[in-house]
């Protein structure tokens, strides 16, 4: 048998074992081939993978990755992301370490997962979105923000081998509600796990990278404000419903075809000849009112309005043009239903017979066997069918998922022409169309009407213009009640928004920073957040204004120098007479007190004061210097710089550390109720968890502390599932218009267990706010049992066509709600070790609540 060695070649390696026999030349040329791979980067070996050319941006964020650095993307909607964030995962593949992929939305989540299974298979990627879990030890998972804020809380075993984590959509974070957990999983995440975020183009984006860099290490600003597909803007107008419509461009364009930044002078003559129209017909309104009212005095109308586009003469237009498919913004869930109720009655048709077959085979594939006839009659759905086979449909969070999830799927596939959609659709979900509209510059914002920003707007048409498909994408606002050009114009050419954090404590990450860490160290993690990272920037500022004044103040107190006495001295007596008599009469005047008697006797008290106040400054030394008015003139700019230095100084003390603040607030409140208790700790006091702490660390909710007192104080003892599912509804449901509160009836009357369980509910979310204020911390929202009756009715075992029967709520919210409160059930379950004597017992019908809830509809995911 020949002896197995080794040879040096010629360049010096040392080869591989091998046999005596030479190897053949094509031997030789495919472990040359496999040498020179070797070489090539990684960046490399995956853009060889792709059937496209990546982009400058992409190719530097990569390679930026590969050498070890976190990495901030920010580009557009529709420019190429995501290629960033494949290629962690292929690194991640490559180095045999684990990739989460993180995303603000369930059905982003859903999508995401199915992406990546069709690239690696279904055994090796995973997804955890609270109410799903497939394969959650998978080397490449999918999951919510939540999930993963939560694993860390709990340090899971599942982070161990992680090396990579992608925060999709991640300027998410300026979200009053959710955002705050991004910057939670930022800052806790191991030093070793690489962070890429991937983020709409932001105008404060060196900002963000700056406080990335300082939490996680040297992070890689990349930025793109190249759209591969350019977008053209235009506004589409009608004389009245006899004319057709007309599409007329934004912009003026030059020699060579490409639009300018100046307003189109044509768009502009054409707006000013359709008011003059609407003033005519205003006019001939007014006449033949005035000779039927005869002779009577006429009132005088509001300026006449030009005729508003009706929506389906905007899709027929557009589809004559060749604009479609395409993707209608309307700020309302009953406007888009109605949308496609009016292009239905006006008879518009988008599809050949044969996409009507394909869209009816796949929407049956998709239906069969998820839903009960019954309920698909609640969910009208042969209207819904029927929009689809027309090439129609509306997309919005009042829609169950499955309905929505069918809507992306014939929209991708070219079979739907039109989805009227709310703006949540601008989130993340891949829809790219060929055209944008967007019906109004403004939306209704749950206090009232407001308009549009500029991230706004550029993250509603970042949907126009499919890559590789479209040459020109085409975003068009239609005109409407009060519409400017210059408006839309203002929008489109500011691409860029501020991110600002929503970062603040709560009840439940407070107990879980100190269950692993002492409070000096919980508030040094907290000084971290982008939140006090924003703070201290502005302090700085106020800092500089602060020594400016100081300077000022300076060569003021020379200016008035006084040989009779101390000028300061007397210019602070003054102040002080002023400040009592102006601010604490006008206070004695109008504060509330116990009787008439005892506003007499502060009133008298602080004339007092005043008095002897008085007397001092009339016999100051300063009173007798023949320079006094001069010095006063000095003394008078002293006084109103000092007063803005203590303004001042007051909002530098209230940045600086103000997070760290707000956590001390929250440990006195949770040191009240018993979740802390005091401990000396290296000669100083600590706060130790208590068992109550301990359950207050597993409750994720909204109201943590009102459900943890709520499970303390025995609310739940007693009740049997459906009946502790219908109290628990009010933990998390909230009227969409504020106007809930109480359900159409208690189940068992108001001397029934549901109603008594809820009075006490009530009380303990009273004192909770009532200790909220008294602390100075944000008071929780108020509850609301407005979905307690048909909770219960569901949770019982009636259909959903029953428990939505009479009621306002969509299929959409009530599932939506639903899955919300089999997540907190499952919560309470799973805290069963820290519920007190009686915790199996809840615990129990927590999880037995939770099946009940979690069925049928509500149980479907979609992501099978």
């Amino acid at each position: 048998m020949p002896r197995r060695h080794h040879r040096r070649s010629v360049d010096g390696t040392v080869s591989a074992p091998h046999n005596d026999a030479s190897p053949s030349p094509s031997q030789r040329y495919q472990t040359f081939r496999r040498n020179q791979e070797r070489r090539k980067s990684v960046a490399e070996q995956f853009a060889r993978t792709l059937p496209f050319e990546l982009d400058e941006f992409q190719r530097q964020a990569n390679e930026a990755l590969e050498a070890d650095r976190n990495v901030l993307v920010a580009a557009p909607t529709g420019a190429g992301k995501t290629i960033v964030a494949d290629f962690a995962i292929y690194l991640a593949q490559q180095r045999n370490v684990k990739a989460f992929y993180t995303t603000p939305i369930k059905a982003l989540s859903n999508q995401k997962y199915h992406d990546l299974v069709a690239v690696y298979g279904a055994d090796r990627v995973g997804l955890l979105t609270g109410d799903t879990s497939i394969n959650s030890e998978a080397d490449i998972v999918v999951m919510t923000t939540e999930v993963l804020r939560n694993m860390l809380y709990e340090r899971s075993s599942t982070l161990t081998a992680l090396r990579y984590v992608i925060l999709d959509e991640v300027h998410y974070l300026a979200d009053r509600f959710r955002g705050p957990v991004w910057e939670e999983v930022i800052i806790h995440l191991p030093r070793s796990v690489r962070v890429v975020a991937l983020s709409a183009t932001v105008s404060n984006v060196e900002d963000f990278s700056g406080w990335l860099s300082s939490v996680r290490g040297e992070t890689a600003l990349v930025v793109s404000e190249h759209r591969p597909v350019p977008l053209e803007q235009h506004v589409l107008v009608q004389a009245d419903d006899r004319t057709e419509p007309e599409l007329i461009d934004l912009y003026r364009h030059d020699a060579d075809g490409r639009p300018t930044t100046a307003l189109n002078a044509h768009l502009v003559s054409r707006l000013d000849q359709l008011d003059r129209q609407a003033a005519r017909r205003a006019g001939n309104r007014d006449r033949g009112r005035e000779r039927r009212r005869a002779g009577r005095t006429h009132q005088s109308q509001r300026k006449p309005e030009r005729h508003v586009p009706r929506r389906w003469a905007v899709v027929d237009e557009l589809d004559y043009l060749g604009l479609l498919p395409g993707i209608t913004f309307i700020f309302s869930r009953n406007g888009c239903d109605q949308a496609v109720d009016q292009c239905l009655n006006a008879g518009l048709e988008l599809t050949t017979e044969d996409e009507v077959r394909r869209i009816r085979r796949i929407v049956d594939e998709m239906v069969e066997g998820q839903l009960s006839a019954e309920d698909l009659k609640a969910l009208r759905f042969s209207r819904f069918r029927f929009a689809l086979e027309e090439g129609f449909a509306a997309h919005h969070a009042g829609m169950v998922a499955l309905f929505r999830q069918i809507v992306e799927r014939l929209f991708e596939e070219g079979l739907v022409k039109m989805v009227f959609a709310t703006e949540t659709l601008a989130l993340g979900i891949n829809m790219p169309a060929r055209c944008v509209v967007v019906e109004k510059l403004e939306k209704f914002d749950g206090t009232g009407h407001v308009a549009l920003t500029p991230g706004e707007f550029t993250q509603l048409t970042g949907r126009a213009g499919r890559r590789g498909i479209d040459t020109i994408g085409h975003a068009v606002v239609v005109d409407h009640h009060g519409f400017v050009p210059a408006t839309a114009a203002a929008l489109s050419s500011k691409r860029v928004y501020p991110l600002h954090s929503s970062f603040r404590p709560t009840f439940n990450m407070a107990v879980n920073l100190l269950n692993s860490s002492d409070v000096d160290t919980a508030r040094v993690t907290l000084d971290h957040s982008f939140a006090q990272w924003e703070a201290n920037e502005s302090a700085g500022q106020l800092e500089s204004q602060m020594v400016a004044l100081e300077q000022a103040l300076q060569g003021y107190e020379q200016a008035f120098d006084c040989d009779h006495g101390d000028f300061r001295e007397f210019m602070t007596l003054r102040m002080r007479l002023t400040d009592l008599e102006r601010n604490d009469r006008r206070r004695i005047k109008h504060e509330p007190f116990a009787s008439e008697q005892e506003r007499r006797q502060a009133m008298r008290e602080l004339d007092r004061r005043i008095a002897r106040l008085r007397q001092a400054e009339q016999q100051h030394p300063c009173r007798q210097c023949p320079d006094l008015q001069r010095h006063l003139t000095w003394g008078h700019r002293w006084a109103r710089e000092t007063r803005e230095l203590e303004r001042v100084r007051h909002r530098y003390e209230s940045r600086t550390g103000s997070v760290a603040r707000q956590f001390d607030r929250i440990c006195g409140v949770l040191d009240t109720l018993g979740y802390l208790e005091r401990a000396e700790r290296n000669g100083r006091t600590d706060y130790r968890l208590t068992q109550a702490g301990q359950l207050l660390r597993h409750l994720y909710s909204e109201l943590d502390l009102t459900v943890a007192q709520a499970l303390r104080e025995g609310v739940f003892d007693g009740l049997n599932p459906s009946q502790m599912a219908a109290v628990a509804s009010a933990l998390v449901y909230e009227a969409r218009r504020g106007n809930g509160g109480e359900p159409r009836h208690y189940p068992g009357g108001h001397r029934g267990a549901v109603a008594q369980a809820a009075e006490r509910l009530r009380a303990i979310a009273a004192q909770v706010s009532d200790l909220c204020e008294d602390a100075a911390l944000e008071e929780p929202r108020q509850l609301d049992f407005g979905l307690t009756d048909v909770v219960y009715e569901w949770a019982e075992g009636e259909g959903l066509y029953r428990v939505l029967y009479g009621t306002e709520l969509t299929g959409g919210d009530f599932v939506r709600n639903a899955k919300r409160l089999a997540d907190l059930l499952q919560q309470i379950a799973v805290a069963e070790p820290y519920l007190g004597e009686d915790g199996a017992d809840v615990a129990r019908t927590a999880r037995l609540a939770m099946e009940q809830v979690n069925r049928g509809i509500v149980a479907y995911s979609g992501v099978d």
